[in-house]
């Protein structure tokens, strides 16, 4: 069957258009410039995951038809990725309690925020369930079947996962990355990494820093999302971008 991927959200933290901006891109008329928090739904074979659910997650389980979840799998703690975690409730009365994975800090991090998911005292009966996994960021796991191999990249001095699945890898919140990492990422067909900018950024890829590293990795296909309103309109970037590399956008379908 392959792999399927789905852009639930290709926005930044704020999300475009930004409350209360009269910015142009902000303003757009053009349904590829609007963009929900950065998150996808990644089918491979019948084994359904999500990487990240940020304050969107309903908004984007009801505009892709998701019809299952066998793992969530987090990035980071973040808000923008993490706060959407109240809402995988239909899943989790629908399947049992979710399986979740991300590093021993996040899950930290998430069981102090959502002490009422994580913990199973004085459980209150309306309350979503999970089952953690702690990953480390340099050792594959097994995941619903798949062997997943996590990929380690630096946030503003903070450690952030990626995840490559078979040809697919998915990298966001990424400003540089160690060569034994980069290694990770040969022979991929699709690989999906941020571009928040013109302008260079101290925490994430800016527009040239992602070409030159799409590049340097040589995948088949690249596509660019945790997208800011300051990166310019979806179509006229796009319109500039080298040859095999594209802007994602909100509720794009890919097949490999």
């Amino acid at each position: 069957m392959g792999i399927k991927i789905y852009f639930l959200g290709t926005g930044t933290s704020q999300g475009i258009p930004i409350i209360g901006s009269d910015h142009p891109v902000c303003l757009s008329d053009n349904p590829k410039d609007k963009r929900l928090r950065s998150s996808v739904w990644v089918q491979w074979d019948d084994v359904d995951f999500v990487i990240d659910c940020g304050p969107d997650f309903r908004q984007q389980m009801l505009s892709s038809g998701c019809p299952k979840i066998d793992a969530l799998l987090f990035t980071h703690e973040h808000a923008d990725h993490t706060a959407g975690l109240d809402d995988i409730r239909p899943y989790v009365f629908k399947q049992g309690a979710l399986p979740v994975y991300g590093l021993a800090r996040v899950m930290e991090n998430l069981a102090m925020r959502f002490g009422y998911i994580f913990s199973d005292k004085n459980k209150y009966p309306g309350a979503p369930s999970v089952k953690p996994t702690v990953v480390a960021s340099d050792e594959p796991f097994l995941c619903a079947t798949k062997t997943i191999i996590p990929i380690k990249v630096s946030h503003y001095g903070l450690e952030v996962v990626g995840y490559r699945f078979g040809t697919f890898a998915y990298l966001t919140d990424m400003f540089s990355i160690e060569p034994k990492d980069e290694a990770k990422l040969g022979n991929l067909d699709v690989l999906v990494v941020n571009a928040l900018r013109i302008e260079p950024h101290p925490s994430h890829l800016h527009l040239d820093a992602a070409i030159a590293f799409a590049q340097r990795v040589g995948a088949k296909q690249t596509f660019f999302t945790h997208i800011s309103h300051k990166l310019g309109f979806h179509n006229e970037v796009e319109s500039a971008l080298p040859e095999g590399i594209y802007l994602a956008y909100d509720n794009l379908i890919i097949t490999i």
